[in-house]
């Protein structure tokens, strides 16, 4: 038995440092069960599911803008000889994220920068969480099971498998880093963007915008880019730190800020949701494009993406979904979800939606794990427009009474889009203007028409300023109109 032990030993050792291989950022061997190659085939692999579920944004400026800044802060990074891709998603989820050899930007975190230097730092820190291979620590720890693919959800985590937000390739490069991992990216941002000639001390500022923005209010789409990050005080002490002492170390006397030339940039970009791909106004989900509306509760946090619309309530014992369902007739697409979602029939019966054929489903999922409860469900397939369409309730079979009859007038108040208002509506858009006359940049705002309360805080904090902050003639802000 002694000798199995030490057979066993030394094998675990052998496999240890056979997977062992030094990381890029720290010159140090570290731990990864997969080689570059298999790292980067991740990425390459989990691309096309991203842009799928967010849809890329479609204006070849952007795109460009991003990718050239992206390519040159690249080849100043610790990991130059991969190739790098850098695409700006169509969300006004304010976020940035990486996979390994993929960089991604809503459109909603170019709306708060506020010049270059912003967008560069963050763009570094991106980088700096490929080149630091975090993606592949990541997916250690996954399979050592220390962490869960369903972090950041804002459900409980047996409901929330039902999101099928993304496969599980991409559910696990999505995971959240560590708070060591988002500071060892936010140093290597600094060091980016600062060997780039940008001042860092000025993303140290945006993160100051994050932290506003997020307290405002509004769900999110993709994992919250604050969300596991350091304390926004404690991470501006540090990154203002870090951005002088990179300063002296690369004697850069005269940082890059280029304000001007940033918001220039962004001008005409979407701001909020796309009317297009569905929106959300006063408890009521419309999508001009396929002319459909239901309702949703106005307390509830809400989602939209090109596959699905998610809601839930703020506590997260239940979840609601709308997507398109596979079939060809409501009894095939029921019997494909039942499949999917592994359910037990409990009850099912043909009924009318508003003038629309549909079929209602109850149906149950078993404990799928020691501890975990069992979930009730409520579908509604409804036949509109040539598609079929299925809308699912979920809870615990404990919990499931108190929502079912929140679920069942989403379900039930499907309908035909007729207003002409809401079946034109334009995207908001960012426009850019030069101030004529100094004064508060509450002032400059009221100047432009600006005058609910909730608009100005949100113009001030989409300007990175404070409303009383004085504003010079000549100065360019962002202003909100079609």
């Amino acid at each position: 038995m002694k000798n199995l032990l030490r057979i066993l030993c030394l094998a675990a050792i052998v496999f240890v440092f056979d997977k062992c291989a030094r990381n890029p950022v720290t010159g140090k061997n570290q731990v990864v069960l997969m080689s570059e190659k298999q790292e980067l085939a991740m990425g390459q692999e989990a691309d096309p599911q991203v842009i799928a579920q967010y849809g890329l944004y479609e204006d070849s400026v952007i795109q460009r803008y991003m990718r050239t800044k992206g390519e040159q802060l690249a080849a100043l990074s610790d990991r130059p000889n991969i190739t790098y891709q850098f695409r700006v998603l169509n969300s006004n989820v304010v976020n940035a994220f990486a996979i390994p050899g993929y960089v991604y930007f809503t459109r909603g975190i170019m709306a708060y920068f506020n010049n270059e230097a912003q967008f560069e730092g963050v763009l570094g820190h991106e980088i700096g969480h490929i080149a630091a291979r975090h993606s592949v620590a990541q997916q250690r720890n996954q399979l050592l099971g220390q962490i869960g693919l369903l972090a950041g959800m804002i459900v409980a985590p047996n409901l929330a498998q039902f999101a099928d937000i993304a496969s599980q390739g991409v559910g696990l490069l999505l995971l959240k880093n560590s708070r060591d991992d988002e500071r060892q990216a936010d140093q290597l941002g600094v060091k980016y963007s600062t060997k780039a000639g940008y001042d860092a001390h000025q993303m140290a500022a945006f993160f100051n915008t994050l932290k506003r923005q997020e307290t405002q209010g509004g769900g999110s789409t993709l994992p919250p880019f604050l969300s596991t990050h350091p304390d926004p005080g404690e991470r501006n002490t540090t990154v203002n730190q870090l951005a002088t002492e990179w300063q002296q170390k690369t004697n850069l006397t005269n940082p890059k800020i280029m304000r001007d030339e940033y918001l220039r940039r962004v001008e005409g970009l979407i701001y909020g949701e796309d009317p297009r791909e569905g929106f959300l106004e006063n408890g009521v989900f419309y999508h001009p494009g396929l002319k459909f509306q239901f309702p949703i509760p106005s307390d509830w946090k809400y989602q939209n993406t090109p596959q699905q619309v998610q809601a839930a309530p703020q506590d997260g014992k239940a979840l609601f979904m709308f997507m398109l369902a596979p079939g060809s007739s409501l009894q095939d697409a029921a019997n494909t979800a039942l499949l999917k979602y592994k359910l037990t029939l409990v009850d099912s019966r043909s009924v009318t939606v508003n003038g629309n054929p549909a079929l209602t489903v109850v149906a149950d999922q078993p404990a799928q794990q020691q501890g975990a409860a069992s979930l009730r469900t409520l579908s509604y397939f409804i036949q509109y427009g040539g598609n079929i369409y299925h809308m699912i309730g979920v809870s615990t079979i404990t919990d499931f009474a108190p929502y079912e009859n929140t679920f069942a007038s989403m379900m039930q108040g499907f309908r035909s889009l007729t207003d002409a208002s809401k079946l034109n509506r334009k995207p908001e858009r960012i426009h850019v203007r030069s101030v004529n006359r100094a004064g508060t940049l509450d002032q400059v705002l009221h100047n432009y028409g600006v005058t609910d309360s909730k608009r100005l805080e949100e113009l001030a904090i989409l300007n990175g300023m404070n409303l009383n902050d004085r504003v010079a003639s000549g100065t360019l802000i962002k202003i909100i109109g079609q």
